[in-house]
């Protein structure tokens, strides 16, 4: 393999990136992580967040994506994202929609369950619109 991380970021709809590049940040649900080359092999889920993607040129490129998997394997990182996309094509006024529904959601919720998740929803989609807020070309986790 080329020197450097072979990345792929894969959404249902398209191919999103193809490249060697230095090295990746992704959202795990259990945190963010760093992927750089001849990194040890694993798989883990995503939440909704964004994915720094340093290139060999010293450029940061950032992509959101919405949940998926994320595998590291001797051939590179790949991305299977639920949704995923540049973060130029971002729409917050779209998540600011998503909030408000949630918002709404949880004071409907009845049972403890109910509201316990709604909370959980309303809390992520909250993170994330922070998270945006503070992409200003480049990404620091």
């Amino acid at each position: 393999m080329a020197e450097g991380l072979k990345i792929e970021i894969v959404s249902p709809e398209r191919l999103v990136l193809s490249e060697v590049v230095t090295s990746v940040t992704v959202p795990g649900t259990e945190g963010y992580f760093t992927v750089m080359n001849d990194h040890a092999p694993f798989m883990t889920t995503l939440k909704p967040g964004f994915i720094t993607v340093s290139g060999q040129g010293g450029r940061d490129e950032i992509y959101f994506v919405r949940g998926g998997f994320a595998d590291v394997s001797p051939d590179g990182l790949t991305i299977l994202a639920e949704e995923a996309s540049p973060y130029a094509e971002f729409d917050h006024a779209e998540l600011a929609a998503e909030i408000k529904s949630a918002e709404e959601q949880l004071a409907q919720a009845q049972s403890f369950e109910d509201k316990s998740y709604a909370q959980d929803v309303v809390s992520g989609l909250l993170n994330l619109a922070i998270e945006a807020g503070q992409l200003n070309g480049a990404h620091v986790h």
